[in-house]
């Protein structure tokens, strides 16, 4: 294994038996994605992309909190008086960077253990092998910042099951490791006292192929909670207009419809009215 950064470092990068790995290591920040890791991260995948004794790459979290809660906010605070230069540097490279994932001519495995929103979407729903643990909490909660679905979630969001696009990212709904993999955002649960031994074998030179691998560590996820839902998430969020799906959610009778109908009301109307069209 390559010598490793400093604990300090917001990133860890290194080698690891025929495994590329990346840890993104702010765990009290729950990994948010800063800029300075964006770059990091492309560099590291070019780097490796031609490198032969990388197999395969790793990505995961410091700590057992979350892989990636999104892009760092606090940052576009401190830079709002730039007339959004540092925001479009930050997309511009965060989107190259999730592109690059999403066409990365190796394995590229993505622990989604704990929290994955936002930013920590774009680093791993669009890997080739993308893992989730009991942990796993997934969700698009752009519009409660007044944003839209970014990073290719809203790709994700569109090829959903039936009416799940509109609902999950209207509402930013968290999927646990059922639903995730239902909805097209993870493949493969792993409980978490298996991904030690997961993580040993991937990183084993003499370790099978990775789709081997995972598959022998694959285990069935806990019970899915919002797909119960598809009938009538279906009929309520195929309606044409945010405020015929607000009257809808009100008028029914189950209590996660009055409460979506709430948390609706509550986001910034023009954020829905763009990730609804």
């Amino acid at each position: 294994m390559t010598a490793e950064p400093s604990t300090d470092d917001e990133i860890i990068i290194r080698t690891e038996g025929r495994a590329g790995r990346i840890t993104l290591n702010r765990p009290k920040a729950l990994n948010a994605l800063t800029y300075a890791q964006v770059l990091t991260i492309t560099e590291t995948l070019t780097r490796w992309r031609d490198d032969d004794s990388v197999h395969l790459v790793i990505l995961d979290g410091a700590g057992d909190r979350a892989l990636c809660a999104g892009g760092d906010v606090l940052a576009f605070y401190e830079n709002r008086d730039d007339n959004g230069a540092y925001a479009k540097r930050f997309w511009r490279d965060e989107y190259i960077l999730n592109a690059a994932i999403g066409r990365y001519p190796k394995p590229f495995v993505a622990l989604q253990d704990g929290i994955v929103m936002g930013g920590g979407i774009g680093l791993s729903a669009h890997a080739s092998h993308r893992i989730v643990t009991e942990r796993a909490m997934l969700a698009m909660p752009e519009t409660t910042i007044g944003l839209v679905p970014d990073v290719g979630g809203m790709w994700l969001l569109a090829n959903a099951p039936g009416r799940f696009g509109e609902y999950l990212g209207l509402l930013g709904e968290r999927m646990n490791a059922a639903d995730a993999i239902v909805m097209g955002f993870a493949d493969t649960f792993v409980s978490v006292e298996k991904l030690p031994g997961l993580l040993a074998t991937l990183v084993d030179p003499a370790g099978d192929a990775v789709g081997v691998t995972v598959a022998e560590f694959a285990e069935a996820p806990p019970p899915p909670v919002l797909i119960n839902r598809q009938e009538t998430v279906d009929q309520i969020f195929a309606r044409d207009s945010v405020e015929a799906i607000v009257a809808t959610l009100g008028a029914g009778g189950e209590a996660w419809q009055t409460k979506a109908a709430a948390a609706v009301q509550s986001r910034s109307p023009l954020s829905l009215k763009l990730t609804l069209a």
